[in-house]
C-alpha cells in the first residue's frame, strides 16, 4: 500500500525553499496573528496556494489550515518632475491549525 502524499512532497525542496521570501512585520501582520492565529509571509510573485502550504509546513514543521494569497501594488512615487513606481510584490496569509504556533522571536 503507498501511503498518503502530502503536500510538501509533490513540489521539490528547493523550489519550496525559493517561495517564502521574508515574514511582514508590522502592526497589521501582529493583530492579524493574534486575533485569527494567521502569519503574514512575502513570498515569490509565481508562487501558488499549495505551494506557499508546503514551504511553510516544511520550513518551520506546523499544520496549515488555508492560505489566502495577494497582491500588492507598487506605490507611484515623484521624483521632482519625473514620475516612478515602486515594484509590486505578493503576500501571503497563512492560517495555522488550532493549537499551532509560530514564533519568528524564538527562531532567530
Amino acid at each position: 500500500m503507498n501511503a498518503p502524499r502530502t503536500t510538501a512532497t509533490k513540489y521539490s525542496q528547493e523550489r519550496l525553499m525559493t517561495v517564502l521570501l521574508a515574514p511582514v512585520i508590522s502592526e497589521k501582520a501582529t493583530q492579524i496573528a493574534d486575533k485569527h492565529d494567521q502569519v503574514v509571509f512575502r513570498v515569490a510573485p509565481d508562487a501558488t496556494k499549495p505551494e506557499v502550504k508546503a514551504a511553510v509546513e516544511l520550513m518551520f514543521k506546523v499544520q496549515v489550515d488555508s492560505v489566502q494569497i495577494s497582491n500588492v501594488h507598487g506605490k507611484e512615487k515623484r521624483f521632482g518632475r519625473f514620475i516612478g513606481r515602486r515594484r509590486g510584490w505578493k503576500k501571503a496569509y497563512v492560517c495555522l491549525k488550532p493549537g499551532q504556533e509560530l514564533n519568528f522571536a524564538q527562531e532567530a
